[in-house]
C-alpha cells in the first residue's frame, strides 16, 4: 500500500511538472523562434547570393518541401527539407568550413535552418533575405 500511495504521488507530481501552466509563460510562437532565429545568423539579399552561388566549394540548399522545389527551384541547388536536414546534411556537406547558403520560401524556414546548421558545427552559413519569394521578384533566374 505504501509503495502504490508513493506511485501515485510521484505520477501526481509528475502531471503537475509537465502540466500545461507550468510551460505558458514560457511559450513561443512560431514568429517568435523565426525572429530570434534570424537574429543570430547573416542574411544576404538575392542579388548577393547570386554572386556567391557557382564559387568553388559553395553548397546551395533549399529547405523547402521536395513538391515546392518541383515546382520551381534556383539553379544548382540541393533540395534537403527542413524537416530531414539535421539527419541529411553531413552526407550531402561533410567538410564544417563549406559555404553554405541556405532558402525557403520565404525565410522562416531557412532561419531556423541555419540555426541549426549553426549548432552542428557548421561554420559558413547564410540564408537568402526572403526566400524564394524575393529571389523570384528580383527577377533571378530559376529552373523547373
Amino acid at each position: 500500500m505504501k509503495r502504490l500511495v508513493m506511485a501515485l504521488a510521484l505520477l501526481l507530481g509528475l502531471g503537475l511538472a509537465f502540466s500545461p501552466m507550468v510551460y505558458a509563460k514560457g511559450m513561443k510562437t512560431k514568429g517568435d523562434l523565426v525572429k530570434e532565429a534570424t537574429a543570430q545568423i547573416k542574411e544576404v539579399t538575392p542579388a548577393e547570393a547570386k554572386g556567391m552561388i557557382g564559387k568553388s566549394g559553395t553548397v546551395l540548399i533549399d529547405c523547402r518541401e521536395p513538391s515546392e522545389f518541383e515546382a520551381g527551384h534556383i539553379p544548382g541547388a540541393v533540395n534537403i527539407p527542413r524537416g530531414l536536414l539535421e539527419f541529411k546534411i553531413e552526407e550531402k556537406v561533410p567538410d564544417r568550413k563549406t559555404k553554405i547558403i541556405v532558402y525557403c520560401r520565404t525565410g522562416g524556414r531557412a532561419s531556423l535552418a541555419c540555426c541549426s546548421l549553426i549548432g552542428m558545427g557548421y561554420e559558413n552559413i547564410v540564408s537568402i533575405q526572403g526566400g524564394w519569394m524575393a529571389w523570384e521578384k528580383a527577377g533571378l533566374p530559376v529552373e523547373k
